[in-house]
């Protein structure tokens, strides 16, 4: 199969590129990104001088460009191309609109124009909104979505849908819960308290600290895309999760407790607007009709994830300074 993959040099489509060359070294992978904030080449180190393996720097809705990747022929695409952090959404909507909407109909004109066999769109559970004490998102549940990012991402999702049912391209939708593990950009939660705990420096908790996310280990995403790519029915939306719900707290907790660093570390700030109470997956589609289900407990997953930023400092050093730490600072404020 020759696959191309966008967005694979972020934290997902990364871990993703990766787990494709490993799983099936007989597939050639296409990698296309625009090397935005969050897009990092050494997420890739060690597999650039594959055969099977071929990075593009551009942007998905370059159409000019698509339609060069798109000629040669293709037998699926994955879309991981996307501006995902909602608190930069909120500072700059439009940007996000452009990636997630616009960028994504260009890639869906390239695969109806050229009859592309697969296009897998890859989404997120926030398109759901929030859900109360109980009850968990099911594929048929009311996209409601409560922030830029989110909204940008329901707009994709439904963009996805009407080609499928306007022009017949076969299209599938994954919806995961929050993902963390290895080269996710640190401000994200996980990665974001991990190094500033080992910089010593003050842990950020919205409001309470008491939201509630279903978290899921990367590459147990990575597989449950590759199910759906390979066995997925055309025209489905598959949500993906692991039934592992943790608030904030108990996850900054963790962290420091891993790291022997004391509570004092936590500072409560200034909640963000329209902030999601709770998200929850219902993944009983995936597992049933497919046969994926989840192969790391949080608790090993978030181990071996410490582990990783512990061993890879250099890595994290290097992204938390420059243009990244003046973003921090704003919403944050000084350390």
């Amino acid at each position: 199969m020759r696959i191309l993959v966008t967005g694979g040099a972020g934290f997902i489509g990364s871990n993703f590129v990766r787990y494709m060359l490993d799983t099936y070294p007989a597939y050639r992978i296409v990698n296309l990104d625009l090397l935005s904030y969050a897009g990092n080449l050494e997420n890739l180190a060690g597999i650039e001088s594959r055969e099977n393996y071929r990075f593009v720097r551009g942007d998905i809705g370059d159409r000019v460009l698509l339609e060069e990747l798109f000629s040669p022929g293709l037998d699926a695409v994955v879309n991981f191309a996307a501006e995902s952090h909602v608190d930069r959404s909120i500072e700059d909507p439009a940007h996000f609109l452009k990636t997630n909407v616009v960028g994504t109909q260009a890639l869906l004109e390239a695969a109806r124009r050229h009859g592309a066999p697969r296009f897998l769109q890859v989404s997120t559970d926030e398109v759901y909104g929030s859900l109360g004490a109980e009850g968990r998102f099911t594929e048929t549940s009311l996209l409601a979505p409560n922030s830029p990012y989110s909204a940008s991402k329901a707009a994709a999702d439904l963009l996805v849908r009407a080609y499928g049912k306007t022009y017949g391209l076969p299209v599938l939708v994954t919806r995961c819960s929050n993902n963390y593990g290895p080269y996710q950009f640190p401000e994200k939660l996980i990665p974001l308290f991990i190094t500033n705990a080992l910089a010593n420096e003050p842990l950020p908790v919205y409001g309470d600290g008491r939201y509630v996310r279903d978290w899921i280990h990367v590459r147990d995403h990575c597989m449950a895309v590759d199910r759906v790519l390979h066995r997925g029915e055309a025209g489905e939306v598959y949500n993906v999760g692991a039934d592992e719900e943790r608030t904030n707290l108990e996850i900054t907790d963790l962290i420091l407790r891993a790291l022997d660093k004391p509570p004092t570390l936590i500072r409560h700030v200034k909640d963000r607007p329209g902030h999601d109470r709770r998200y929850a997956i219902d993944s009983t589609k995936i597992r049933e009709r497919l046969g994926w289900c989840p192969q790391t407990s949080f608790l090993d997953g978030m181990h071996r994830t410490v582990r990783w930023y512990v061993d890879n400092e250099p890595w994290w050093r290097k992204i938390k300074s420059g243009e990244y730490r003046r973003y921090y600072e704003r919403m944050y404020g000084s350390p």
